[in-house]
């Protein structure tokens, strides 16, 4: 029997959520056939993670059903879905980093008592899994020294050991190299190829375009449009996420690069077990230019930035922010020097998710005096401020008294963005800015930083993303094992800045 004539692996039947007087989902109709790759893409806010967590068991729905292979079910739990074979692997990896991945396969799934016995059948069917689908990976290897590709399979490898037939991956490739994207594209094809269904939730249209072979799109809370993945294009779909025409290429002209307004000479930094992870590296911005680092995730750029900060202090060398010397100084005090700082991890780093997100648009600078009057908060100075902020970049839902945790990751990126450029600082660097962002969004933000830039600002940018790298940038630096290892145009090739990533310097570039 063809696929085509079976029932839907997923059917959603006028689902319908509400969270206050926020509309999340509007009586979605949506059918998912088995063996496919089914995309699901929209605007941060759309609607996507919600209906996914319906799916899940993290919500239930006010209003509506859903059928798993032409049968209704009821799903209340994760657990309910785990148990009906849907499992999930979330952009934030659910993994315990201090045990093995053979015990975090086996977390809550140990099926009896004795550890022995089930610690052997789970051997056995990774094994097994990894000979069928190309995740091989040591099983007693402790997950914290795994990369993120290798800690991505892992929570791939969770889902199948326990029966998973339906995948839902949300943004999955966002923290990985273009070889593990690839990687884990055959794996996805190789488990479609098996019978297996996978939702993919992304904002990166390309990839949706590379691997997936149905795609939905979501605006407001509803299903807008339905493709045949071949039969459609990256315009197209961004046209019906954003509903109007999107700018997929940034605009700029030249840069005019003026006086250096920060300087990195021979800074070293080791951890907190005496490992290098900046080697001697030295680098400087001038105002008006975008300085792009591209480098495989871990080998320093996140570490270089937070040494600029004032996050860490660099164990030698020297840093100037607008001619001040800044090592040793915290981060308000870089911070008054003119620097600011958009943070890779947001939720790490960039919000206090129980706060509002006025009260986020704060941070940092609770002192302005325009709103701080001694120890007493002008309210209604702050909520101007924080409405403006809104306005200008598109955050959704619009009520800047809500918790930080109940916006879109995308959302939540845009406050944070938003605090951070408000100020015209002189000196921006600039941590995965459109992580989890959607294209429209990612549009604005772009145009934001070449505005900055042509009014004389200097940018530090790091991004995992190179196609952001070369289309920002008017130099791109490479990172490799804590070192500066090349420096070329924005229009050199994507082969020799990967070559420049792995340590090596091609032909004709600087080293």
């Amino acid at each position: 029997m063809s696929v085509s004539a079976l029932p839907p692996a997923i059917e959603f039947i006028g689902i319908d959520k509400r969270f206050g007087a926020v509309h999340a989902n509007r009586d979605i109709d949506l059918a998912i056939e088995a063996g496919t790759i089914h995309g699901l893409v929209g605007e941060n806010g759309a609607g996507k993670s919600t209906l996914m967590s319906i799916l899940y068991g993290f919500y239930a729905a006010d209003r509506g059903e859903i059928r798993l292979h032409g049968r209704k079910t009821t799903i209340r739990s994760s657990a309910d879905a785990i148990r009906q074979g849907i499992g999930m692997v979330h952009q934030q990896f659910m993994l315990v980093e201090t045990m093995s991945v053979l015990e975090n396969v086996l977390l809550g799934a140990e099926g009896s008592p004795r550890l022995a016995p089930a610690e052997a059948r789970a051997r056995a069917v990774l094994r097994q899994l990894a000979d069928d689908y190309e995740l091989t990976i040591d099983p007693d290897a402790l997950v914290a020294d795994l990369s993120v590709g290798e800690q991505q399979r892992v929570e791939i490898l969770k889902t199948l050991f326990r029966g998973a037939e339906i995948l839902i991956l949300d943004e999955p490739t966002a923290v990985l190299t273009p070889a593990e994207a690839a990687h884990l594209f055959r794996i996805l094809r190789r488990l479609a190829q098996e019978g297996k269904t996978i939702l993919l939730i992304t904002h990166k249209l390309k990839e949706i375009m590379a691997i997936t072979d149905r795609v939905s799109v979501m605006r407001a809370g509803e299903i807008v449009a339905e493709f045949e993945t071949a039969e459609t294009s990256v315009e197209r779909l961004a046209e019906a996420m954003v509903g109007r025409r999107v700018l997929l290429e940034v605009e700029k002209g030249p840069s005019v690069p003026g006086a250096v307004l920060l300087e990195v000479e021979a800074v070293d930094l080791r951890d907190k077990r005496g490992v290098s992870v900046l080697d001697r590296v030295s680098l400087e911005v001038r105002a008006g230019e975008i300085v792009g680092i591209a480098g495989v995730a871990g080998n320093g750029q996140s570490e270089l930035i937070e040494a600029i900060a004032g996050i860490r202090r660099p164990t030698s060398g020297r840093i100037t922010v607008c001619g001040r010397d800044v090592v040793g100084l915290g981060p308000d005090e870089v911070r008054e020097a003119g620097l600011a700082h958009i943070p890779e991890d947001r939720h790490r780093m960039g919000l206090v998710l129980d706060f509002s997100a006025e009260e986020n648009m704060l941070l940092g600078h609770e002192d302005d005096p325009a709103w701080a009057h001694g120890l007493l908060l002008d309210r209604s100075a702050i909520r101007r401020a924080a409405m403006t902020a809104f306005d200008d970049f598109d955050i959704r839902p619009d009520d800047p008294t809500l918790r930080a945790a109940l916006f879109s990751g995308g959302n939540q990126q845009k406050i944070v963005v938003a605090r951070e450029v408000a100020r015209t600082p002189r000196v921006l660097l600039v941590g995965q800015p459109t992580r989890g962002v959607d294209i429209g969004a990612i549009e604005a933000i772009h145009r934001r930083l070449i505005a900055l830039r042509d009014q004389g600002h200097a940018i530090l940018l790091v991004s995992a993303e190179l196609d952001e790298i070369r289309s920002l940038s008017d130099r791109v630096l490479a990172m490799c094992q804590g070192r500066i290892t090349g420096e070329c145009r924005p229009d050199v090739g994507e082969t020799e800045i990967g070559l420049m990533m792995a340590g090596v310097a091609p032909e004709g570039v600087r080293a």
